[in-house]
């Protein structure tokens, strides 16, 4: 009895398909819902509980991002839109975030003005004015006025401040603060700060959903990635990052399948044969191929499908991200190397949609941007509370040096491939996390597969069918008919 169509012909037709224009078939149920294994490979050495990676981009993946993603089982790829020596302390930054928590506290350095109105109560005084380095003093702007003022002037000393080891758990961090009734701890690892908590923290933290054994290295630290590019001067970031202990590298280019690319990779397995790197970006088999013979470990696939991303229309050059994960992922398979599906991510749905097709993992900007993780501060626009988030092909991003992702560094007039936009608040990842992979793990079991692995033998066996919609039949797939309403996911 056939119904619907093998993935192999409905992919063969001459159609650049997104994840919205397919659905699949449901197929045979006989496992719970928690039965679902979403355990995968980001590369070919490294293992992830689920199956989701934090984009390396300036408005998504620093410190919090990364711990926060690791704790999760997932991973984060510090991007490199800085210089060198700041990758690679956001890098040890985040493997000392043992409490995977964003501080309601700002930091600063001596230097610094306070501001007007400032976010917390209060401010952390370090000598560099980020994390991680040496406490200075801090300031309590609880009865400062509304004013500008010299942080020097209302600084106090560490005098009172209580200092724990940065691998203390949540137990012992909440028992110190009861006990000496202490309204904050700064966690310390070599004489620098790692973090600083309030009580507020460790309550937020207490409410969200358990977390498991994490995203760990052979070290006990969170596995952390690095995005580099493929100039000269990237082999001198390259031993910057993997001093500061990165886990895999991330080639961070919107077409791949260069030669700066394939000599890279090259420089790099042969500098250091145990690390792992990730080349990109790829959307036909033909890329894939040549940077497979290269020796990757890993393959990101996307050009043009980020909700900031203006590559397609600008260079009509890409290809539809459910079509480009499919063909790619089919010769990756061959030779074992796990595919990364860059973009395209808006909702639960769309990750079945691209774990099925033959992904092994997930990278989301657009999905990540905008929570407490993300780098940046909330404002208001049109009452609505939202961060920044940017293409790093948009010309803001460009001039801190992210130019050279485009092969555009080197050219007189600066084209972009991306916008500049802002994205609503949505809370913390360790948050909202765990429940989309919940729903993740819903549509694995209406599809029958039990497991990755599993899901992506149905499809090459022509098991699980699928179907393109019309527009009609996405208009109807989603809420609709209804004069108003409110969509909550959880």
């Amino acid at each position: 009895m056939e119904d619907g169509f093998a993935a192999s012909r409905l992919f063969s037709q001459g159609y650049s398909y997104t994840y919205d224009d397919v659905i699949f078939l449901p197929h045979y149920i006989d496992f719970a819902t928690d039965a679902v294994s979403l355990s995968t490979s980001l590369s070919r050495n490294i293992r992830l509980s689920i199956p989701c990676v934090a984009s390396p981009m300036d408005t998504v993946s620093e410190a919090y991002m990364a711990a926060a993603m690791a704790a999760l089982g997932g991973i984060a790829i510090v991007h490199s839109n800085c210089t060198s020596a700041q990758q690679a302390s956001i890098i040890r930054s985040a493997k000392s975030l043992h409490l995977p928590i964003t501080p309601s506290v700002a930091f600063a350095s001596p230097q610094d003005a306070l501001p007007a109105a400032p976010q917390g109560r209060y401010v952390f005084v370090t000598e560099s004015g980020t994390l991680p380095s040496k406490l200075v003093g801090y300031v309590d702007c609880q009865n400062l006025k509304d004013e500008e003022v010299k942080i020097f002037d209302y600084m106090r000393d560490c005098k009172s401040v209580e200092y724990v080891p940065w691998n203390y758990d949540l137990a012992k961090i909440e028992a110190i603060l009861e006990e000496n009734k202490s309204d904050f701890v700064v966690l310390e690892r070599d004489g620098e700060v790692a973090n600083v908590l309030i009580k507020e923290d460790v309550e937020r933290l207490k409410g969200y959903p358990k977390l498991g054994a994490g995203t760990v290295g052979a070290d006990g630290e969170w596995m952390v990635g690095a995005a580099l590019g493929t100039r000269e001067s990237d082999k001198e970031r390259l031993e910057h990052v993997v001093k500061a202990g990165a886990n895999v590298v991330v080639l961070d280019s919107s077409q791949g399948n260069s030669i700066y690319q394939i000599e890279m990779i090259k420089y790099i397995k042969k500098t250091y044969p145990q690390l792992d790197v990730i080349g990109g970006n790829v959307v036909t088999m033909y890329q894939a191929q040549n940077l497979i013979q290269a020796g990757v470990d890993g393959l990101r696939v996307g050009m043009g499908s980020g909700s900031i991303c203006t590559t397609q229309e600008v260079c009509a050059v890409g290809r539809g991200q459910a079509t480009a994960v499919y063909k790619v992922s089919s010769i990756a398979a061959q030779h074992g190397v796990p595919v990364i599906a860059d973009g395209g991510i808006s909702n639960s749905g769309h990750i079945v949609k691209a774990l099925v097709l033959g992904a092994s993992t997930v990278m989301m900007g657009s999905f990540l941007a905008g929570s407490i993780e993300a780098p940046g501060a909330y404002e208001y626009k049109n009452g609505q509370r939202v961060k920044k988030y940017r293409g790093m092909g948009s010309l803001e991003a460009m001039t801190k040096g992210s130019d050279q992702r485009y092969l555009g560094d080197t050219a007189k007039l600066k084209i972009a491939q991306g916008v500049v936009g802002a994205v609503k608040d949505k809370g913390s990842v360790l948050k909202f996390i765990p429940y989309t992979m919940q729903a993740v793990k819903q549509g694995f079991q209406d599809l029958g597969a039990s497991s990755l692995p599993r899901a992506h033998d149905l499809l090459r066996s022509g098991t699980l069918r699928l179907e393109v919609r019309t527009g009609a039949a996405q208009v109807e797939g989603g809420v609709h008919g209804l004069v108003s309403y409110e969509k909550k996911s959880f």
